[in-house]
């Protein structure tokens, strides 16, 4: 990836433009049916586990925090409410994009790169099929699919860690923190943490489609494309989280 001005945002423009022709595709017939399972099931297989691991101990680690703060200040009754919400609205979408990213993400890159420098891709376009609707929808629709999936997956989890630690190392009180639960947390903030997961698995799968199919050198032009997605896809997340939040607090009243 150029280093210039001109070429990052000729490569910002080639990436807006990408995303364009992935949703004008969506709707399009006949739909690679068998594609979208093989690949739902190729990126739920790879980030399962390593999701549910990772939870656990970001659940652990906010509990621990939001325990000690709430014991400083004499509120150990709201310290459920406060691990809950933490980990609904941040913690669960953050992993989930993160591991889509960086497991899913860069199988997906190096699979269309392989075809890229195979010259897979340009026989695809010679042949009249567009790589776009054949390749990148399915693995996009994918992708955002299992992202809602797990962050089901890494909200239970989260939650269900930050109990454990919570009442067995710091001694609170099961039956205050499970009353805490809706105390300041509400339905709409799991609703807004499965859009963020449903926005992040679409730039992750964009973001590594585009470097995969515009990847180029040679087995080490894959590599380099395949680190670049890791860093760009992580980048973009962060900024849209932090603008998603942003709305998400001005639109819907909260809890005090």
């Amino acid at each position: 990836m150029s280093l210039n001005p001109v070429g990052a945002l000729r490569h910002s423009g080639s990436l807006f433009a990408m995303a364009l022709d992935v949703v004008r595709t969506l709707p399009r017939r006949p739909f690679q049916v068998r594609e979208f399972i093989q690949q739902a099931w190729f990126i739920a297989s790879v980030t399962i586990l390593p999701t549910a691991l990772v939870s656990i101990p970001f659940g652990a680690v906010i509990a621990l925090q939001i325990g000690s703060l709430t014991r400083q200040l004499g509120a150990q009754s709201f310290s459920g409410a406060a691990s809950v919400l933490a980990v609904l609205r941040e913690a669960s979408p953050i992993v989930t994009a993160l591991l889509i990213a960086g497991a899913g993400g860069t199988a997906i890159c190096a699979d269309l790169g392989a075809r890229k420098i195979r010259e897979e891709i340009d026989a695809m376009q010679v042949l009249g099929i567009d790589p776009i609707h054949r390749l990148v929808v399915p693995r996009v629709l994918a992708s955002m699919v299992v992202a809602v999936l797990l962050n089901g997956l890494v909200s239970v989890v989260g939650v269900a860690g930050g109990y454990f630690f919570n009442v067995v190392l710091q001694d609170g009180t099961p039956g205050a923190y499970l009353a805490s639960f809706t105390t300041l947390a509400q339905l709409s903030d799991l609703w807004a943490a499965e859009i963020k997961a449903l926005v992040f698995g679409a730039i992750a799968a964009i973001v590594a489609s585009y470097k995969g199919l515009t990847a180029k050198g040679g087995p080490k032009g894959v590599g380099d494309a395949v680190n670049q997605s890791v860093v760009i896809t992580f980048m973009l997340l962060f900024v849209t989280n932090f603008v998603m939040t942003a709305v998400y607090f001005q639109v819907v009243p909260q809890r005090g």
